[in-house]
């Protein structure tokens, strides 16, 4: 099998119009189609990262909590790169949004820093 790359991420959050907020908003992705399915009551939405598409955004009744501590098997956690850590944490700040210290790669050297999305979803930055 020859993979070319990913091609995006499902994430499926408990609020939809908070997460969407928070994906476009904070994140600032944007959103290149959007669609409510009403035989599923759920919203679907297809987040890019400039030309990349990189997560689709789901909202479905009830989904269960996601398990995070202790972590569970599965997916661990969405990392996107940033030019400069600081300025980042700076934002996050700005906007109130909590994160861990920024730490080093103990074999990159390269800084990066966690913080979650609305549904406790862990979100990695790390310096380019």
């Amino acid at each position: 099998m020859k993979l070319n790359h990913i091609h995006h991420v499902a994430v499926i959050c408990s609020d939809y119009c908070r997460s969407k907020r928070f994906y476009t908003e904070v994140l600032g992705l944007k959103i290149r189609s959007e669609h409510y399915r009403s035989e599923r009551d759920s919203w679907k939405a297809d987040c890019y990262l400039g030309d990349t598409y990189v997560v689709e955004l789901f909202s479905f009744p009830s989904p269960p909590a996601r398990l995070s501590y202790p972590e569970a098997a599965g997916l661990r956690h969405l990392a996107f790169e940033v030019d400069d850590i600081a300025a980042a944490a700076a934002e996050l700040d700005a906007r109130h949004i909590v994160h861990e210290p920024v730490r080093t790669d103990e074999y990159t050297h390269k800084p990066f820093l966690f913080f979650s999305d609305p549904d406790g979803l862990p979100i990695e930055l790390y310096e380019k």
